[in-house]
């Protein structure tokens, strides 16, 4: 006991009491042996106590604007008291403040701060799945897109808006909703805009390359021109088994050629997606989307095409109908006609479903 309180005042003031007698060697190597049991037990509480409490992984966002206080604070919202204080100790007493990566980083319930700290310092962040949606415009695309990257949406817009910067990738501002394959990617939170859209790019190719290319080119479209018939048939009905049907129809007005005189391509026009009727007063509207003045395809995709879509234009049903109207009982299927006199009636019984159910 004697010694073990000398030991303690020792460490503590660095002064030794002065009833001590001269300590041999022996004593010196206690002093050291304890003191290197009291580090070590500071290191284990501290630097090897799991950082995190929660009883699930963790995630940490770093973007440019963080500090080491900020990085230490947005830690401290789930963290254990004495991993937190390693976790700090390191971060603060290192060079951490002038090497800060950006970067999702995953916090393990069993990681201690030497682990977590190792993994912030050298940038270990962790990838994440990124959706991309069936959006109509590129600028929803980027508002939904800036909530899931580090990317805000005005960079995102840029991008897709500047006409450079679509022609690199091989598109221009009208036709880059081809360009996206609605699917679910591992990808990094802190990517850049360049590297994202070359991304989007490799995985466009992946999908059409085989198969699916080599329809298109029997059909003698482009993937652009599959994705902008697609875009049109997933804004017509959200039946995937009629699409292959719709596809059937529109290509066979290409080839009369007649308009498509498609109503979503006019809501995309007017950019009011939330009409339910098209009126005749409506079909002026002076736009390159009017498919009802202007034949052919649109310029571009009125949306981000589904894959449904996609592939039912790719493997659309062969038949002669050339014209379609909403069935009369909101099934969100079609009445099918050969001739533009049998269409009036399938069209007549609609109206007059709406006008019963007041549907401006």
């Amino acid at each position: 006991m004697h010694y073990l309180l000398c030991i303690i005042l020792y460490l503590c003031s660095g002064k030794i009491p002065r009833k001590m007698k001269k300590f041999d060697t022996r004593t010196y190597l206690y002093i050291a042996a304890a003191g290197m049991i009291i580090i070590l037990a500071l290191v284990i509480i501290y630097m090897l106590t799991p950082v995190s409490k929660a009883e699930t992984t963790q995630y940490v966002y770093i973007d440019d604007n963080d500090t080491q206080d900020s990085v230490i604070a947005k830690v401290g919202v789930f963290s254990h008291t004495a991993g937190m204080t390693g976790l700090a100790t390191l971060i603060r007493h290192s060079n951490y403040s002038e090497h800060i990566r950006t970067g999702r980083y995953a916090i393990e319930p069993n990681e201690g701060a030497f682990v977590v700290f190792r993994h912030l310092k050298q940038g270990r962040q962790t990838s994440m799945m990124l959706t991309i949606p069936e959006v109509r415009t590129m600028d929803r695309l980027a508002a939904i897109l800036s909530r899931k990257l580090m990317l805000d949406s005005a960079t995102i817009a840029t991008a897709l808006y500047d006409q450079e910067t679509c022609q690199k990738l091989g598109y221009d501002t009208c036709t880059i909703a081809a360009m996206f394959v609605p699917n679910s990617y591992d990808i990094y939170w802190n990517v850049s805009i360049d590297k994202f859209l070359l991304r989007m790019q490799r995985e466009h190719d992946r999908f059409w390359k085989g198969n699916r290319e080599q329809k298109a080119a029997r059909m003698q479209l482009t993937p652009t021109e599959v994705c902008t018939l697609a875009s049109i048939i997933d804004e017509e009905t959200a039946n995937n088994a009629e699409k292959p049907m719709i596809a059937g129809m529109y290509l066979n007005r290409l080839h009369e050629p007649m308009p498509l005189q498609a109503d979503p391509t006019i809501k995309f026009a007017l950019k009011q997606f939330e009409l339910k009727r098209i009126y005749n007063k409506l079909l002026d509207v002076e736009s390159p989307y009017n498919t009802y003045r202007n034949e052919g395809l649109p310029p571009g995709p009125i949306k981000i095409a589904s894959v449904k879509g996609i592939d039912a234009v790719l493997n659309y049903v062969h038949h002669d109908y050339l014209y379609m109207c909403a069935k009369e009982d909101f099934s969100g299927t079609h009445n099918f006609a050969r001739t533009y006199q049998e269409h009036l009636k399938n069209a007549a019984r609609y109206t007059k479903a709406l006008n019963e159910r007041d549907i401006k």
